[in-house]
């Protein structure tokens, strides 16, 4: 009795001696690998981190849009690969960082591109006559899944009704182009209150939409421009390319010269014009190849990145 006695008061403590040691030894080891995960996602971050872009007015480009930063969730990260313990940059979760200065930050000026950074392209289509080609046009932009800003003078709303509504219908952005397709710079602060005024009442009539973007007939324009569409909740849109379709271009020495021009933030200026109904599909293409997306002004404007491949 005395000897199993003393064997049972012996092992039980060398028992929970080893039992304490090994979890005590497997606590230590899941906090060195979370440390070591913490560290490499942290890491990681610093890395690829990248600082947002406040908007700002350019000396020669007038107000630019700011552009989101970029960041590494640490937390969601590590809850995506703490199963494995592993680093895997294809788990990495990122947030998108707002600049501190936005467009609306800014003292009211036009814009005529996208923030430099920003590889998307947009497409500016001035429609105050060229019914015959808008149909094509339609159709190429459906067939690329394209959208593009359209800018409506107000008097062709009012005789075209339905073929503005097709535009809009097929998903495309609907901006102000003035009413009668004035020389603004040469218009009082009434006149032209009254030219955007009339067109925005027009369009919303038709339309049932208020636009957010104007763009002066033939790019003319002054201070008292911006401000008057700035005080009617809009802001004035130029251009960075010129297709100069109205001159009548062979489609494709239009299409070479705008491609090689376009660039992170451009926007190109056109109409409903044969010139683009011909070279359209060529251009878009070849827009395209260069990696640029094509959006709405809504969608270059906005501060939200394209995508995170490039920070992957």
């Amino acid at each position: 009795m005395l000897v199993l006695t003393l064997g049972i008061s012996t092992n039980p403590y060398k028992v929970m001696s080893q039992g304490s040691n090994f979890k005590s030894e497997n606590i230590t080891s899941i906090e060195i690998n979370k440390d070591d995960l913490y560290k490499k996602i942290q890491e990681y971050r610093n890395q690829h981190k990248i600082k947002p872009i406040d908007a700002k007015v350019d000396r020669v480009w007038k107000a630019i849009p700011g552009y989101n930063g970029l960041d590494v969730n640490i937390e969601a990260s590590y809850q995506k690969m703490k199963s494995t313990g592993d680093f895997d940059k294809n788990k990495v979760v990122y947030k998108e960082i707002p600049p501190n200065i936005h467009l609306d930050n800014l003292r009211p000026e036009p814009i005529y591109r996208g923030n430099p950074q920003k590889p998307m392209v947009v497409l500016l289509i001035n429609v105050a006559w060229g019914n015959e080609y808008i149909p094509e046009i339609l159709k190429i932009l459906n067939n690329h899944q394209t959208k593009a800003t359209f800018f409506f003078d107000g008097s062709w709303v009012n005789k075209n009704p339905d073929l503005a509504k097709s535009i809009k219908e097929e998903g495309h952005e609907i901006g102000n182009h003035a009413y009668s397709h004035p020389d603004l710079k040469k218009r009082s602060v009434y006149e032209t209150t009254e030219e955007l005024k009339k067109t925005n009442d027009v369009i919303k009539k038709t339309l049932e939409i208020t636009p957010r973007w104007f763009a002066p007939p033939s790019g003319s324009f002054n201070h008292a421009t911006v401000n008057v569409a700035d005080q009617l909740g809009m802001k004035t849109i130029l251009w960075t390319v010129d297709t100069v379709d109205w001159k009548k271009p062979l489609p494709s020495e239009m299409v070479q010269r705008v491609v090689s021009k376009v660039e992170n933030g451009s926007m190109v200026l056109m109409h409903p014009t044969k010139p683009v109904a011909e070279g359209l599909d060529s251009m878009i293409t070849n827009i395209k190849a260069k990696g640029y997306q094509l959006g709405t002004v809504s969608d270059l404007i906005s501060e939200k990145r394209i995508d995170y491949s490039s920070s992957n």
